[in-house]
């Protein structure tokens, strides 16, 4: 018997593509479908310091809570989030600083240097922001505040 008796031909499939996606639909599993939760909170950074409105609400669940950490509730909803954004971003010098992101499961723990424009004047705190994402977007957040500085 000749080696080449003992080899099976390999078996060629043929890569069919979508339309509206030029990814063969073999390799599809292979492609997640849903946003990873860091690159979910990254869109929300993205958006808050862009203050763009109404993309930072369709980061974040319909039915999403805010908490100020451990467990006042500041925001519950579409309706309650647009107006807590809408509010801070009308503050002239707001921007968050991405200092450190640790990610754990469906968990992304942000700590940030925010600059705000407080009662005070502008100033700026450190922030420890939790985020819960399912499904693609943020279910629950909660922050926990330093004590503002004023005049940095």
């Amino acid at each position: 018997m000749r080696a080449s008796q003992d080899v099976k031909p390999i078996k060629r499939r043929r890569l069919t593509l979508d339309k509206t996606n030029p990814v063969p639909t073999s390799i599809y599993p292979l492609i997640p479908t849903t946003p990873t939760p860091e690159s979910v909170v990254q869109r929300q950074l993205d958006a808050f310091n862009a203050r763009d409105l109404e993309t930072i609400l369709t980061i974040y669940a319909d039915d999403a809570e805010l908490f100020e950490h451990p467990s006042k509730l500041v925001a519950r909803g579409t309706v309650d989030l647009r107006a807590r954004f809408a509010s801070r971003f009308t503050e002239p010098n707001l921007f968050a600083k991405l200092v450190h992101r640790v990610v754990a499961g469906n968990t992304v723990v942000d700590h940030e240097i925010v600059t705000r424009t407080f009662p005070e004047g502008p100033g700026t705190l450190e922030m420890v922001m939790i985020y819960e994402v399912k499904d693609g977007r943020i279910a629950k957040a909660w922050s926990i505040p330093s004590k503002p500085i004023i005049g940095r």
